[in-house]
């Protein structure tokens, strides 16, 4: 048996009960850990080998729904019962609460209340069996006895009846904040249409390997990152890049898993296993996103710990404490149990990580993954925004502009001599010599030098490939490009020739610098680059600070220092950045298939290799951080309020209601606002 579990959950709504029972499982002897991903609705458990599976997870469920009502482990079947359940017993408490107050009868408004609030009650008094004291069960428990016990028949019931309603309507905001999430989650390839001896057969993505072609027919999914055998036709790539134009692709052109084909019949060939896909990193990025809390998300978890407990001694307080001084018992009572029902953090507890779920399910849609809270809140606060140059704000494709040899050999000789060295390599410079040379052979023996170049071992000989740099710490001086990028090759101790490449800027590289720019950003590039390549993509662009010929340790060195002038963010495409990446206070590396340390170094992906996609990060993770903070300021402003209306008595308990479900309601409609449309203008102005 596995020593781990990843099981899917539903009717866990509530962050602080999330919390509580990753507590209450982790406390048992079989099981070593127990993380919820509230985001995905997954509950993730390590073992220490446990007796009987199925009977600790049956218990383990029982427990969940103890603490959270109508939590359990998700099951087909089951989906949506909870739900109408509840729907069912809110509507006839409603009828009897009216037939209650037609009739001013206890007996209809004690039935009321216990369809409506018996799971409430339930849930809180075993918490406190189990030394759980304090939630908002526990306040809505409280509050409701003790209007019956002096005689508020109808504010007991509405209360409960309220508080569910708002319950239905939370996790009702939580399914829709996940459904962006979990779209990306849930479409994983299932299957694989493989050729085989002419044959089709069907198998799973995990069992086809590196090299099978596959069929992918019109209207199914690419079920592994390959390269177009065969084939034309347009795919949809909106799952994976937020790109809502279809792709057109032909022979030669890569494909990745979760692309859905529209219309043409495309043969594949394997070039990742289903477990290394872009797809599977996409959602590995996803998943490591609800464990990752911002630092608001995390305060506001650590309030609700002690804030409970202090509103119940106040409460205590307001009862016992005024009478002594004048007024009666009771009416100090009813006070008091107003502010119970007020101070219920609801509002906080939800509508804060709801926001944040938002902000992330609104960036994967987009082709944005953003792998925590956190990271919205560091893209909010940058105010230096430094750039690679290559694959970030130009193309990265070179092509070949000039050849110059020696005059001992041709310069087809030249492009196959540097050919065979650089097929060992997959930077950009490289792939363009490689494509201009053809097929060929390639040295056996190759060795890089990162930021330098490569030496190839052949025989008695050795050839380097490489930068003016690379030949100068030879010992070779060598006339440098003015202004298109040298590869220069050396044989021994004889210079055999140069090649020249250019790159160009991406389309959108100028207006996201221009916007950046009118947003009063400071834009820095950061580039291994001569400088004169440098400084004439800086000068086009209009950055306001170029650094060039910079070494990958160097350009860690040039972020450390602009760090500590301010809130820096790095935008790299995976060549040698992964260290610049993850010094920045967040790194975003550009496009999905780029080199696995940067994208794990990397706190944001942009899938879609577009420099405008860092304006839609900036300005998701401004108006994220923007939303918490309304939600919390309206939070604490309505209840403060409504508190010292309450024990003034200016307040009853149904103002107290919509200071408590009211103001629940209405955060996490705020916050469900990221989940709509985000707008790309970063401008602060």
């Amino acid at each position: 048996m596995a020593n781990r579990d990843i099981l899917p959950i539903e009717g866990v709504t509530c962050t602080n009960c999330a919390a509580k029972i990753e507590r209450r499982v982790e406390g048992r002897s079989s099981v070593a850990s127990c993380q919820i991903d509230f985001a995905a609705s997954r509950m993730m458990i390590e073992w220490n080998e446990p007796n009987d599976h199925d009977a600790e997870l049956q218990s383990i469920e029982q427990e969940m729904a103890q603490i959270e009502p109508g939590a359990h482990f998700a099951r087909k079947e089951a989906t949506g019962d909870h739900v109408n359940h509840l729907l069912w017993r809110f509507g006839t408490a409603l009828a009897l609460f009216g037939v209650g107050i037609w009739s001013d009868s206890l007996f209809f408004y004690a039935i009321a209340y216990v369809i409506v609030g018996y799971d409430v009650v339930y849930a809180a008094i075993r918490n406190t069996w189990h030394r759980e004291w304090f939630d908002e069960k526990f306040l809505m428990t409280i509050a409701t006895f003790g209007a019956f016990a002096i005689n508020e028949y109808p504010e007991a019931v509405a209360v409960m009846l309220f508080y569910q309603l708002g319950e239905y309507v939370q996790g009702r905001a939580v399914r829709a904040s996940r459904r962006s999430i979990q779209s990306l989650l849930t479409m994983k390839p299932t299957m694989a249409r493989v050729l085989e001896a002419d044959q089709e057969a069907i198998r799973r993505p995990e069992e086809v390997a590196i090299g099978s072609r596959l069929v992918v027919l019109p209207g199914e999914l690419v079920p592994m990152d390959g390269r177009v055998a065969t084939g034309a036709s347009s795919l949809n790539t909106a799952s994976l890049t937020g790109e809502s134009l279809p792709k057109s692709v032909e022979a030669g052109e890569p494909v990745l898993a979760g692309m859905l084909n529209l219309d043409g019949r495309l043969e594949v060939i394997v070039e990742r296993r289903s477990t290394e896909s872009t797809l599977q990193k996409m959602i590995a990025l996803v998943e490591e996103a609800s464990a990752k809390k911002a630092k608001t998300e995390q305060m506001i978890t650590r309030l609700a710990k002690i804030y409970t407990p202090v509103v119940v001694g106040l409460a205590a307080i307001v009862a016992f404490v005024p009478p002594l001084f004048g007024g009666t018992l009771e009416e100090w009572v009813y006070r008091a149990l107003i502010f119970l029902v007020i101070s219920c953090p609801c509002a906080l507890v939800i509508s804060i990580p709801l926001g944040y779920f938002g902000g992330i399910g609104a960036g994967s849609r987009r082709g944005i993954l953003v792998k925590g809270g956190q990271y919205l809140d560091a893209l909010a606060e940058v105010d230096t925004i430094v750039f690679d140059k290559t694959g970030t704000l130009t193309t990265g494709q070179f092509n070949v502009t000039s050849i110059e040899t020696n005059g001992r050999l041709s310069t087809d000789e030249l492009v196959q001599i540097a050919a065979r060295v650089e097929r060992a390599s997959t930077h950009p410079l490289a792939t363009a010599i490689v494509e201009l040379a053809g097929e060929g052979t390639s040295f056996a023996d190759v060795h890089e030098e990162p930021g330098y170049g490569l030496m190839a071992v052949d025989w008695e000989d050795r050839i380097y490939v490489g930068s003016a740099r690379y030949m100068e710490k030879l010992g070779h001086r060598v006339q440098g490009a003015r202004v298109g990028t040298h590869v220069h090759i050396v044989k021994n101790d004889e210079w055999l020739g140069r090649i020249e490449l250019m790159d160009a800027l991406k389309r959108d590289a100028r207006e996201t610098i221009l916007a950046l720019k009118r947003g009063g950003y400071r834009t820095v590039m950061l580039t291994g680059d001569r400088a004169v390549v440098a400084e004439a993509v800086g000068a086009e662009l209009g950055l306001d600070e170029v650094t060039s010929e910079l070494l990958p340790h160097e350009k860690v060195e040039a972020v450390e220092r602009l760090v500590k002038d301010g809130k820096v963010a790095f935008v790299g495409d995976g060549m040698n950045d992964a260290a610049a990446l993850a010094r920045a206070d967040v790194g975003l590396v550009m496009g999905g298939i780029g080199s696995d340390a940067a994208v794990g170094a990397a706190d944001v992906v942009l899938m879609n290799d577009e420099p405008h996609d860092l304006l839609t990060a900036i300005e998701l993770g401004r108006r994220t951080k923007q939303i918490v903070w309304q939600n919390i300021v309206f939070a604490f402003f309505m209840k403060a309020l409504f508190l010292i209306l309450g024990v003034w008595g200016i307040a009853s308990m149904w103002e107290a209601v919509f200071a408590d479900v009211g103001v629940a309601l209405i955060a996490i409609a705020n916050a469900t606002r990221l989940i709509r449309s985000t707008k790309k203008d970063p401008n602060r102005g």
